[in-house]
């Protein structure tokens, strides 16, 4: 249909849509923002708002949907939440000017990526927006947290970048149109196509240095990078589209190495239950245990850090120095009154972006006051002597009074939430703001002063200086006075026994009222935005206190932690080792009555534990616990154990328990097999491995030669620390084959059917399995539990000359003679044959076949 044949509205609106074909468009009509056709259904469906239809244009009634302008965060949030988009489109125009409707355009677009408004974003979590370009060999990947600032690319491998996007994180995806097998299956991230040509890496190394203000890219490290600063670019270009205007805050470029942390995989980081249980929740993790961060900028970063801990150990001493200082002799270090102050302070952070993009409120702007006016407080709360890392952070966070001055001089204590409501800027900080108020403040004395100079004037003592909304101000005379009436008087409405009237003087007055209220927010408006102005000149500074208000907080954290919870600091060597004393678990120790500490020691000669023991006897708590103690120890955080001391380490790899992925045409031991790979293709000499129960997936016998040959590989190829979990008692026997292999058990002891888990690690492999205990606590019925007794008692007599750690599945190696051949043969038969489950026919059968091999 012809647009010509809408109303000059729908025109506008129909205009302006086609430059957003998908995405919402939130169209400002008064106090509602408005949806029409398309998006109205859409719109109703996902929000469950009303439907309606108002009037017609071109010849059909317009649908339409609509939410409230103060309330429309929440629904913009909803949206997000399920990966939509939405452009927010205002009203620009006067409409006292306007000739036909008044002039709109699109302000922002909000998309899950792009977000910067403290009401959309989680607190305590970043929101990252991810480009990720293809080039030949490798995969560029770049990646902007709008609300920080914080802009980072990195180059990998094709292979790696399914567990790249586990550790960002990524609310929003960027693509190049036709690269849609680039991601891996499965991936719940909302995405986006944009045409190959603005993933141009030489338009990108233009428009980047324009960004920073730099000739090129030489300053930051990247200027080798390809496909990643084509990444980098197009999300640029992008977040710029999308904020209408500029990104001050963002002002840097930091290229991340794959070397500088441990390497975690997406599998690990699940494992692990770092962030997020293996059932999807927040708690119970490590994250929940350790975040009592005072400041949502902290827990930002801490979520950060036990997802990169750093490779380099000399960065990590610094941190644990920091926190040693924080904690002090005996816990009487200063970390309780920087934890104090520190929850005065605002989010500086998002705050600083919000006033690059122009849309700081005024409650953000006081919040930052406040946060730079315990600053020199801050400042003097630091121990002396300090550490290296505590005296940087505290240049960093040295008071700012200029802008603490600018801040305090130009905003009210308590302000208005919106700029548009008036009663922000504060008194004394604009004359013409003043004036401005004082009409509206004086109003009602100068109208007394007015009557009481027309009386005393006029010689009528019932003379009234009154106002209402329809006429304004007016001077009431009665009937009987109104021939006493001024010559200056004017007449402005007669009523059946009074007359009113202006004067100039109180028509001058009448002006300057009426348009004082609608003149102060103007000026209000226009102050708040040249006061932005200023602060933006400031956001280098804002973004350097924010970081460093951040690790403050971290550190301080980790201090509190490290006391209340009994943590040590551990300490680092230049050898292959991994020695941990009394090491627990750091969150199963929180939920149970009593945690039985386990020493663990690998070094050199001692690379690989075979892990023996029980269902449900710690096997895997054990593992677990020493990958987090290793990670926190990376992490500069003190650790759960009595001591420990840890050499070079590079990757955490963990094969620990399985699932099908049915959608992906995976089964179960598809996957356990799929993640045992990983591990023997990247694992090297200073990884960290944990293997739990491979080989279970399948059967008896290819699931203990391929155990049998995974543990070969670890031990003689890849040299990796493992812990290597089975209940193959077979593989115990490595031991015997290789000094780098020790076996260890996890204790229990059996008292009349029942078990008692000592959780305790002793040296030596397990005497058995104890399956059918561990059965019977689950609730398995008496009778099935008796009928596997006396079948696992059958097989475990079948054969004495093999020991107890045979494999009672294996058929014994065939004698020479052929008659004892037939032999051994027809006893192996009757030993598979289960008497209490073979029908009589069957019986009959075995019978015959037997007789025909001895015959």
């Amino acid at each position: 249909m012809n647009q010509a044949d809408h109303t000059p509205m729908m025109q506008q609106y129909l205009r302006i849509k086609a430059q957003h074909p998908d995405t919402l468009l939130l169209y400002r009509m008064g106090d509602f923002y408005e949806l029409f056709y398309d998006d109205a259904e859409r719109a109703s469906r996902l929000l469950d708002i009303t439907l309606t239809q108002r009037g017609a244009s071109a010849g059909a009634p317009v649908k339409m949907a609509g939410v409230p302008v103060h309330s429309v965060d929440q629904y913009v949030a909803r949206l997000l939440k399920i990966g939509e988009s939405v452009a927010i489109c205002e009203q620009v125009g006067d409409p006292a000017t306007s000739k036909g409707p008044i002039e709109r355009q699109v302000t922002r677009i909000i998309t899950p990526g792009t977000l910067s408004d403290a009401a959309l974003l989680d607190e305590k979590r970043e929101n990252a927006l991810l480009a990720v370009a293809p080039g030949q060999q490798v995969v560029g990947i770049a990646w902007l947290s709008l609300a920080s600032g914080d802009f980072r690319v990195l180059e990998t491998l094709p292979d790696n970048l399914a567990s790249e996007l586990e550790r960002l994180g990524p609310a929003e995806i960027l693509l190049p149109e036709g690269s849609d097998d680039l991601l891996p299956p499965g991936l719940e991230v909302p995405q986006r196509r944009l045409p190959a040509w603005a993933f141009d890496r030489d338009s990108a190394v233009r428009n980047l240095s324009r960004q920073f203000g730099t000739r090129d890219l030489g300053a930051f490290g990247c200027e080798t990078l390809g496909p990643a600063l084509g990444a980098a670019g197009a999300l640029l270009d992008y977040c710029r589209t999308t904020q209408g205007g500029a990104l001050p805050h963002v002002c840097s470029l930091r290229v991340e190495h794959q070397s500088d942390f441990l390497r975690l995989d997406a599998v690990t980081r699940r494992n692990l239950e770092i962030s997020e249980t293996l059932r999807g929740e927040a708690a119970p993790t490590l994250l929940s245990l350790l975040d009592t961060c005072t400041s949502s900028m902290g827990s930002r970063l801490l979520r950060h850090v036990l997802h990169h801990p750093l490779r380099d150990q000399p960065s990590v001493d610094a941190r644990l120095d920091a926190v040693q200082v924080l904690a002090g002799p005996s816990g009487a270090g200063p970390f309780e009154t920087v934890r104090t102050l520190l929850k005065r302070a605002a989010d500086v952070e998002r705050i600083t972006a919000r006033i690059a993009l122009r849309s700081a409120r005024p409650r953000d702007l006081t919040g930052l006051h406040a946060t730079l006016q315990l600053l020199p407080e801050l400042q003097a709360s630091f121990p002396e002597p300090s550490s290296p890392r505590l005296t940087e952070l505290s240049r960093h966070a040295a008071p700012h009074p200029e802008l603490a001055d600018l801040l305090a001089r130009a905003i009210r204590p308590e302000p208005s939430a919106t700029v548009r409501e008036g009663g922000v800027i504060a008194d004394g900080y604009d004359a013409e703001l003043d004036e401005l108020r004082a009409i509206q403040n004086n109003c009602g004395a100068f109208l007394l002063e007015l009557e009481r100079r027309e009386r005393a004037r006029t010689g009528i003592p019932n003379l009234r200086v009154e106002y209402n909304r329809v006429h304004g101000f007016y001077i009431e005379l009665t009937r009987s006075n109104a021939d006493k009436a001024p010559h200056d008087y004017r007449r402005r409405q007669t009523l059946k026994n009074a007359e009113r009237f202006i004067t100039p003087e109180l028509k001058a007055f009448e002006d300057k009222a009426l348009s004082a209220q609608e003149r102060a927010v103007a000026r209000e408006k226009l102050l708040y935005e040249r006061l932005l102005d200023q602060l933006a000149q400031a956001i280098p500074v804002l973004l350097a206190l924010a970081a460093a208000l951040a690790e403050l907080d971290l550190l301080a954290t980790f201090a509190e932690r490290a006391l209340a919870l009994g943590y040590t600091r551990p300490s680092f060597a230049d050898e292959d080792t991994i020695e941990i004393e009394a090491g627990r678990h750091p969150v199963v120790e929180q939920q149970v009555a009593s945690f039985v500490p386990n020493d663990l020691r690998l070094s050199l000669s001692r690379k690989l534990l075979l892990i023996t023991g029980p269902n449900m006897g710690g096997k895997s708590t054990y593992m677990r616990q020493t990958a987090l103690i290793v990670l926190l120890a990376y992490c500069g955080c003190f650790v759960p154990a009595k001591a420990a001391r840890l050499g070079p380490i590079d990757a955490i790899f963990t094969r620990i328990g399985a699932a099908d992925e049915l959608a992906l045409g995976r089964s179960t031991f598809m996957v356990e097999m799929t993640e045992t790979a990983n591990i023997l293709h990247n694992a090297s000499r200073s990884s960290l491995v944990l293997m739990d129960e491979v080989g279970r997936g399948t059967s008896t016998f290819d699931g203990l030669a391929l155990a049998w040959a995974i543990a070969r590989h670890l031990t003689e190829k890849t040299q990796a620390y493992t812990l290597f979990a089975t209940h193959y008692f077979e593989l115990t026997q490595l031991a015997q084959e290789y000094r780098e292999i020790a076996n260890v058990h996890l204790d229990a002891v059996e008292h009349k059917d029942h078990i008692v888990f000592l959780h305790s690690v002793e040296a030596g492999p397990a005497s058995q399995s104890y399956g059918l205990q561990v059965a019977q606590l689950a609730g398995v019925p008496p009778v099935v539990i008796r009928a596997a007794r006396k079948r696992l008692s059958e097989l475990e007599t079948r054969d004495e000359t093999h020991g107890p750690q045979a494999d009672l599945f294996q058929r014994p190696p065939a004698p020479a003679d052929a008659s004892t051949a037939a032999l051994h043969t027809a006893l192996y038969e009757l030993r598979q044959a289960d008497p209490d489950a073979i029908t009589p026919r069957q019986a009959l059968e075995l019978i015959y076949r037997l007789r025909k091999l001895l015959d």
